[in-house]
């Protein structure tokens, strides 16, 4: 008799609930199904629970990593909905719900829907660690300070994101002449992608700029269209699978992640790798962040003969 439920619990990862509880999970996500400012190609309201639905087919251990990340611990919140006051009243819900899992210590990881939605939980992590830098990993700058009548956009998460803290940007393809300006002005540190393979360095450099305590927003459009193509907004050129998860573990291993997203994901019907792959990219980060406290269980297990 197979030992899988005949029914896969929707959450992330497909886990049991006794597995799942939120008393005893170390990361708790948040899907928020929201797209409402996006201006080219929308659907990304349907990105959180597509990638939640490709996470019950993934493999939970980390053949790269050699650990089972999930045993930490996670919960999966019940999604936000789309409000229909504006942009500013869902930045606000965001952040309410955010900082009250904040508040109980839980590693927040949220699921977008469209960028606007990092400017909420940005606010509730600044509340519990107000040195904290961003690190922006995006295909745009979205710095605009307004765009469409509103400064709650998501051509604007960028700007807003400068008013919290540093924010590094790294990956870029797309900007404005005004944006551009704006970069020069200092306040935020950008790189673009096509001089990344003229700085050899530039992973350093990344990491000298930000701060020990690090929020990272990752905008699946800083990917090369080849890998993700479904975003709202695609630009040729960008990261691969291998050199974005080689940022994202020396990130995890010299700084402090204190929370992260994973933004922008507008599926594809049919296609189904970059659910997927978005999927798979959460669990890896996340298994970077705590190689070393499963590498401290799994040594004590080792020890009592576990």
């Amino acid at each position: 008799m197979s030992d899988q439920p005949s029914t896969i619990p929707f959450n992330f990862g497909g886990l049991p609930r006794h597995e799942s509880l939120l008393e005893n999970s170390r990361v708790v996500f948040l899907p928020v199904l929201y797209d409402l400012t996006s201006t080219y190609l929308p659907g990304s309201r349907r990105g959180p629970l597509a990638i939640l639905e490709a996470s019950t087919h993934m493999e939970l251990f980390d053949e790269e990593l050699d650990q089972e990340t999930y045993r930490i611990g996670f919960h999966t919140v019940e999604p936000l909905q789309a409000v229909s006051s504006g942009p500013e009243e869902m930045v606000r819900q965001i952040q309410a719900c955010a900082g009250k899992l904040i508040r109980q210590n839980k590693f927040p990881v949220l699921i977008g829907g469209e960028h606007t939605v990092t400017l909420g939980m940005a606010r509730a992590i600044k509340k519990k660690y107000p040195k904290v830098s961003f690190l922006q990993l995006d295909a745009h700058a979205d710095l605009r300070d307004c765009y469409e009548g509103t400064s709650f956009s998501h051509a604007c998460v960028g700007r807003r994101l400068t008013e919290l803290g540093p924010l590094v940007q790294v990956g870029l393809r797309s900007l404005t002449r005004e944006e551009r300006a704006f970069q020069k002005k200092g306040g935020v540190t950008s790189f673009f992608w096509h001089l990344l393979s003229e700085n050899p360095d530039w992973e350093e450099r990344v990491c000298q700029d930000l701060s020990s305590e690090v929020y990272v927003t990752i905008d699946l459009d800083v990917l090369d269209p080849a890998n993700m193509p479904a975003v709202g907004t695609p630009e040729p050129g960008g990261f691969n699978w291998k050199t974005l998860t080689q940022l994202l573990r020396r990130i995890a291993r010299e700084k402090t992640v204190v929370g992260f997203d994973v933004v922008e994901l507008t599926p594809i019907p049919g296609l189904i790798a970059p659910d997927f792959l978005a999927a798979k990219l959460i669990y890896r980060f996340l298994g970077e962040i705590f190689y070393r406290s499963l590498g401290s269980e799994k040594k004590s297990k080792h020890r009592k003969g576990g």
